[in-house]
């Protein structure tokens, strides 16, 4: 790298990073393996080098370095000789990131047996010092020099008495490294870079050195569900920058290949849950979901989606379930953590540890500024939980959830306006055409008198008759073990059809005190609703074997019309048929084919409830998968 933007003397470049960016960490590597230094120095203190060193030696393992604020007082934690942390208002970490650019120079270093130079104050007291930068991607298409040359315009000076102490002391530093190397690589971050150039060339004389009290450090390990808190990218991300790194894999374009096989495993898993339940992940509906995710990034005025740009499109697109499996793998770091160190907790702005500590984080090494936002995706329960919603249920109180009744009824409409239009199609005439095209030209007449130059029309009259039954199987055949769940319901109004359903154990699935999910196997729907026996215990239907049959023939015995209507994947076989005319009456096949599968797929699944007063909070657990 020759650019003279980067140059700091004749001996020491000064390359500025964007900390907790995948992308610049391959950059920073890309610039080490492309140029001859002989040290390199990074913006720490020499008090974190032994743990930042051993540390990231056991890389692809994660583990934090923590130094106690002023406060602080250090102890000695007893299972593995590290020291811990007590009584401190705040504490500075380093969290060894495989993605972070400092991190990823010193592991480089290190591999190369280069020098390394610690070169910041030593002192716990630390304050964050970060800047509004543009996405890291823009380094792909952009050269560095003109990125940093770009973003220098907007950076502004340091004033805080703190930060000038730092970088008085890190130009100090870098002048004495400047006598024994020949040539230096230094980094440091963007909001450094502007004074730290100022202060070597020009030392400033007004500041005052104060006698700051410097601290050890001690290395931790983070619960593996926090790691979202303490890594620049996403941790599925990092850990494909680190099977790559493992597999000698190209990882110049992680940060957007990675997406790819982050949906890719989130789909795996959400099939492996969900089986016959889940939606079809379609390659189309991939497409869009990448779409709308580069929409919602331009809105936000980046070029690589956030992880709320993430969720909030697959909750869309795919609905809840799959939003929450996009989290839950997006979390997963698959290399783990350090074991044998203590565990601290850390969320947004705290940190906790083993002994009940709390106390502020502060990053010695920080990213861009985030921006949390909430999404409202309902957790998946655990399973001691559903455990004690199950003993709680009443068998004796059911009811149905109304937003997803009234669903089901304008499904029902639909299949029944279907129904009666193939039934009139029965009674169309076809005829020549003279003066009137009528109901449309008949294609299929037409085509085969095209010898004779006519044309012919169709007329379709009035449909004959009506229809108050329609039955839905939506698998087929329908194994019982499947469909334990065999229920006949009543309307509770006049709105209402009267319900016999066959569907999957709702006790598998509590999603809810008093709420449980269940997914249809076939379902028969009379309206106006009337009260019938139930059709799973009338012995009057006992002489069938299928739950198919079963709904047919409790349809046509209680249907008050000629037709019953069969929405399906096949047409109905002889047997079906011959059910039908025993009770005199024909089944009319609409095809399974005709609706959409994400509709079908959301109006299969449905809840059941343990009694009306479960209604009033029964939204608070429901979401559609």
């Amino acid at each position: 790298m020759n650019s003279d933007v980067f140059r700091l003397s004749t001996k020491i470049t000064l390359l500025p990073v964007i900390h907790e960016s995948g992308d610049y960490a391959v950059a920073v590597r890309r610039v080490m393996l492309a140029g001859k230094f002989d040290c390199l120095a990074v913006p720490l203190p020499e008090s974190f080098r032994e743990a930042v060193e051993a540390g990231i030696e056991q890389l692809p393992a994660l583990s934090v370095v923590v130094q106690p604020g002023p406060n602080g007082e250090m102890g000695m934690s007893t299972p593995y000789n590290d020291q811990r942390l007590d009584d401190a208002e705040y504490a500075s970490y380093v969290t060894i990131d495989p993605c972070q650019a400092v991190i990823a120079a010193l592991r480089n270093a290190m591999g190369e047996r280069m020098p390394r130079a610690y070169i910041d104050l030593p002192t716990c007291e630390y304050d964050e010092l970060t800047s509004v930068l543009p996405d890291g991607y823009t380094i792909k298409n952009l050269p560095l020099d003109r990125f940093a040359a770009a973003v220098l315009t907007s950076i502004p000076l340091v004033d805080e008495e703190l930060h000038l102490e730092r970088l008085a002391h890190m130009a100090s530093r870098l002048k004495e490294l400047e006598t024994r190397y020949e040539n230096i690589l230094c980094l440091c971050s963007f909001a450094e870079w502007p004074s730290l150039r100022q202060f070597f060339h020009h030392p400033p004389a007004e500041v005052d050195f104060q006698e700051r009290q410097d601290r050890g450090t001690i290395r931790t390990s983070v619960q593996e569900d926090n790691l979202l808190f303490v890594l620049g990218e996403f941790p599925f991300i990092t850990g494909c920058y680190e099977q790559a790194r493992a597999e000698l894999d190209d990882d110049e374009n992680l940060s957007l290949d990675g997406l790819k096989q982050l949906l890719i495993e989130t789909r795996r898993r959400y099939k492996e849950e969900h089986k016959t339940r889940a939606r079809k992940i379609t390659p189309r509906l991939l497409s869009t979901y990448f779409q709308y995710v580069r929409n919602l990034s331009l809105i936000s005025r980046r070029l690589t989606p956030d992880m709320y740009s993430l969720v909030v499109a697959a909750q869309q697109i795919f609905g809840d379930a799959f939003a929450i499996n996009l989290v839950e793998t997006l979390r997963e770091y698959p290399f783990g953590t350090v074991w044998g160190l203590e565990r601290i907790k850390v969320n947004q702005h705290l940190m906790q540890f083993p002994d009940g500590e709390i106390c502020e984080k502060k990053n010695r090494l920080p990213g861009k500024l985030l921006m949390w936002q909430s999404c409202q995706l309902q957790p998946r329960p655990k399973k001691e939980q559903q455990q004690a919603w199950e003993m709680q249920w009443n068998p004796f109180s059911h009811c149905s959830w109304p937003p997803e009744d009234t669903a089901i009824e304008r499904f029902r409409t639909a299949v029944k306006d279907h129904a009666l239009s193939l039934l009139g199609n029965d009674l169309a005439k076809v005829e020549k055409f003279s003066s009137s095209l009528k109901d449309g030209l008949d294609i299929r007449e037409t085509l085969r008198n095209w010898h004779t130059g006519e044309l012919y029309v169709k007329e379709i009259p009035p449909s004959r008759g009506n229809l108050d039954c329609v039955i839905m199987i939506f698998e087929t055949p329908a194994d019982p073990r499947d469909y334990p769940a065999r229920i006949t319901w009543h309307a509770e109004h006049h709105d209402e059809s009267t319900l016999a359903f066959y569907a999957s154990d709702y006790r598998e699935k509590m999603i809810g005190p008093g709420i449980a999910q269940a997914i249809y196997g076939g379902a028969m729907f009379l309206f106006p609703p009337r009260p019938i026996p139930d059709v799973w215990r009338d012995r009057r239907f006992d002489f069938v074997d299928t739950l198919e049959e079963r709904l047919i023939v409790a349809g046509c015995f209680h249907t008050q019309y000629k037709h019953v209507s069969v929405l399906s994947p096949s047409p109905p076989g002889g047997a079906w048929r011959a059910l039908a005319r025993k009770y005199g009456r024909k089944l009319i096949h609409v095809p399974l084919s005709r609706f959409s599968q994400e509709t079908l797929s959301q109006l299969r699944h449905f809840h059941i409830l343990n009694g009306q007063k479960v209604r009033s909070y029964a939204a608070n657990y429901i979401r559609k998968s």
